[in-house]
């Protein structure tokens, strides 16, 4: 039969308890999202969840329906295969809130909320209640909780620093000797000389900072003889 009585009418309402169930997981998750304005917020976790709760219902209707062909027969049924489809899937929407900016990489932890998204979604889908909101609470806890304890942590912080001087001053050992100062680490250097122009070009990558070094350290090199521009990131 195109349709099954057991299908359409009896569990109706256990799927739509899910699907509304994933949904306000979803909102919980996309809202926390939303709030700090990534590019993935509420409409894309509500979507993502429930639409991986849906994914599930139908590889459990799959077998519901086409459960008794005989194992021997040219069908197979595999409810797990559609639901596998789903983590991959989901591999394409977290790179699509990935973003690389210089040295820095922003949508991470985005990229990781929708992948757990999806699987508070299947928990749903599955009839696992309980599971589904303790996941819920417990991504919540980790976004919001934690997102307070960055403070905390004592981290390097990256400083990429471009200066721009007369090629008649080798202004190289000066600012080597401001980084030391002020207990920074060169990680990287590059130096472009312009001839035509009689300018030199330096970009550095400085390490090992605790706070935010960026203005102090133009400052310091803005009063050197030559340096006509600084930029720092």
């Amino acid at each position: 039969m195109l349709f099954q009585t057991h299908l359409c009418d009896s569990s109706f309402l256990p799927i739509v308890t899910k699907l509304v169930l994933a949904a306000l997981a979803g909102g919980v998750i996309g809202w926390e999202r939303e709030m700090h304005g990534r590019p993935a917020g509420l409409r894309t976790h509500v979507l993502v969840s429930a639409g991986s709760c849906l994914m599930m219902v139908l590889s459990e209707g799959v077998f519901v329906k086409y459960g008794d062909l005989l194992a021997t027969g040219v069908v197979r049924i595999d409810p797990g295969r559609m639901a596998a489809q789903v983590i991959t899937g989901i591999g394409f929407l977290g790179a699509g809130v990935i973003i690389k900016d210089g040295l820095s990489v922003r949508g991470l932890t985005t990229a990781a909320s929708l992948w757990m998204m999806s699987g508070i979604g299947m928990a749903f889908g599955l009839g696992m209640i309980s599971t589904g909101v303790f996941s819920t609470v417990l991504a919540s806890a980790v976004l919001i909780i934690l997102k307070k304890m960055d403070c905390l942590v004592k981290k390097d912080r990256f400083l990429r620093l471009t200066v721009v001087a007369d090629s008649t001053y080798d202004l190289f050992p000066q600012l080597k000797q401001i980084f030391s100062d002020a207990d920074l680490t060169l990680s990287n250097v590059e130096q472009e000389l312009n001839l035509e122009e009689q300018r030199v070009q330096y970009d550095f990558i400085v390490t090992r900072q605790r706070k935010r070094v960026g203005e102090e350290m133009v400052k310091a090199i803005s009063v050197l003889n030559g340096v006509k521009k600084i930029r720092y990131k």
